[in-house]
């Protein structure tokens, strides 16, 4: 009897236990800096963590941003001083109100997939802009340059951005 209690407290201990968690990521990232990109004080950062499956969530913060407004957020060919770059992929807006953003990077616009891997070589920039239509459209409230497009130190960068390409 003393065995069959035995084997009894075991599985109730085992089901009792609270499963271990799985991370979703593998602990890789690459942060970058988002700048002011018009007269509004925006700015935060990017950051790409990479998943167990190669490719990239995409998390946005930004400080400056309040409001019900949604902003759009585009990768971009070419870095923040190309003009009329053209949109390489539509990450999921800002919510203004908390000046977060999340995507799951799986692909660009013209379907390539895009592995984590694949961003330190992807000459492009990063916009967020006020609103997708309107003259609101060609205002970019923060951004930056990402992977091959990064110079380190990129400071204050307002003066440098172009107005993106026009659908």
């Amino acid at each position: 009897m003393k065995g069959i209690t035995s084997i009894l407290f075991a599985v109730v201990l085992l089901a009792c236990q609270e499963p271990e968690a799985v991370s979703e990521f593998t602990g890789n990232e690459m942060s970058y800096a988002l700048v002011a990109g018009s007269e509004y004080d925006v700015s935060g950062t990017i950051s790409f963590k990479e998943r167990v499956d190669g490719f990239s969530t995409v998390e946005i913060a930004l400080k400056g941003t309040d409001g019900t407004a949604t902003h759009p957020v585009h990768v971009h060919l070419g870095t923040i001083a190309t003009d009329g770059a053209a949109v390489a992929a539509l990450l999921s807006p800002v919510i203004a109100s908390t000046g977060k953003s999340e995507t799951l990077f799986t692909k660009l616009a013209d379907d390539t997939p895009i592995m984590y891997k694949d961003i330190v070589n992807l000459e492009a920039c990063i916009k967020v802009h006020l609103s997708d239509q309107g003259a609101g459209r060609d205002v970019i409230l923060a951004g930056g340059n990402i992977g091959a497009a990064y110079v380190e130190g990129l400071s204050g960068g307002r003066q440098a951005f172009s107005v993106c390409k026009s659908n």
